[in-house]
């Protein structure tokens, strides 16, 4: 069983909220709103009583009506039922609010309880080696989000009537994804031989003047913040990178608080993994580079380059996406993805098309053409 928690709020206890508005953390209860600093310092002061053994006030906890307790019973039957792949990939947990027994996927490190909604944060996921270097807190708030999306689907003209209707819209998620961010030093070097042609002419008569170089390149290059996705199951991986970039500069120190109020995934790609893919696409880079700065000759033959990898780190990061899908009604009942960054809004996805628009307005625009050809010769 996963170690879960809430983070709750000092005045109430009542689960606390992260608000990307104000970057502030807000109870639903009692409208206090705090800090970082501030629910930092309780919820130390908090552990620090606990492990003095004090008489600090428990944390408020409900336990679960028989109701839950049934559908507990249900939902722990349904997972033994579960084929034996299946359940390698899912796990329960109890929530620390209703103490309601949930199946989360095994990559979920942040979610809500599906019976009393309050938000969760699974501890075990996101410690030791799994604890984050760095979080990008979101800034753009559901809302504004939705305001966003909208306003990128008006300027599309063959999309669905209905398209991103309220009910779509509720299902905007915020999701915190895991990424490994690469920065590295490189020594390069480049030789080639460079050549130049001239071509003039003097009466009837045709020159060309043929011009050879010995041509080296040489220099130092840091490459920063290069984003590689750390989780297998994203299948709209290509989706998600065309957010970017993301704002890396503006990533804090990794607290669990900033989790609260949105989904979470945790890392199920090692960087070992990725480590020679990363540095051969370096490496290509670092070459393109080189052969750049001899862009003044006709062509380069010869070419040999010396790519060295000087230094290279990797962090651990959590990123933010607003996440929204779109079921077509269609017979095919296709289902499409989007994705928005949640620091600068960059929205990326595939837009269904509305055959009957389109239809309509290539129709249109061909009765336009003809009635303009037939009165006035408008083609000659």
């Amino acid at each position: 069983m996963t170690d879960t928690f809430t983070h709750k709020c000092p005045n109430c206890g009542g689960p606390l909220l992260f608000d990307p508005k104000d970057q502030k953390f807000h109870c639903e209860y009692c409208l206090n709103v705090y800090t970082e600093t501030e629910v930092t310092a309780y919820e130390q002061s908090q552990h620090e009583a606990h492990l003095e053994g004090s008489s600090a006030e428990e944390e408020l906890t409900y336990t679960a009506d028989a109701q839950a307790d049934q559908m507990n019973s249900d939902k722990a039957d349904a997972f033994d039922k579960t084929s034996d792949s299946n359940k390698a990939d899912m796990e329960l947990f109890n929530c620390p609010s209703c103490g309601a027994q949930i199946v989360t996927e095994a990559t979920t490190a942040a979610t809500y309880c599906y019976y009393c909604h309050n938000p969760v944060v699974l501890s075990g996921r996101l410690s030791g080696t799994f604890l984050p270097e760095k979080v990008l807190p979101f800034a753009i708030e559901k809302e504004e989000a939705v305001e966003t999306f909208l306003a990128w689907t008006k300027k599309k003209w063959f999309i669905p009537k209905d398209f991103f209707n309220k009910e779509q819209i509720d299902k905007l998620t915020g999701v915190y994804f895991p990424y490994w961010v690469v920065d590295a030093d490189i020594d390069g070097q480049m030789n080639a031989m460079g050549t130049t042609l001239r071509v003039w002419r003097v009466g009837d008569l045709e020159y060309t003047e043929t011009k050879q170089f010995d041509v080296t390149r040489q220099g130092k290059m840091s490459f920063k913040e290069l984003i590689k996705n750390a989780l297998s199951k994203n299948t709209q991986q290509k989706m998600v990178e065309a957010v970017q970039p993301f704002p890396i500069e503006k990533a804090i120190s990794f607290k669990s608080q900033y989790l609260a109020g949105f989904q979470a995934e945790k890392r199920d790609i090692e960087y070992e993994a990725i480590q020679q893919a990363v540095q051969n696409e370096l490496k290509d880079y670092s070459e393109s580079l080189l052969r750049d700065t001899a862009a003044g000759y006709t062509s380069l033959t010869k070419l040999r380059t010396d790519i060295s990898l000087v230094d290279e780190k990797n962090h651990y990061m959590q990123l933010p996406i607003w996440l929204v899908t779109y079921r077509s009604n269609e017979q095919s009942k296709k289902v499409y993805y989007f994705a928005m960054n949640g620091q600068t809004g960059k929205v990326s996805g595939i837009l269904p098309v509305s055959y009957k628009r389109l239809g309509l307005f290539t129709f249109g625009l061909f009765s336009i053409l003809l009635a303009l050809f037939l009165i006035g010769g408008w083609f000659i």
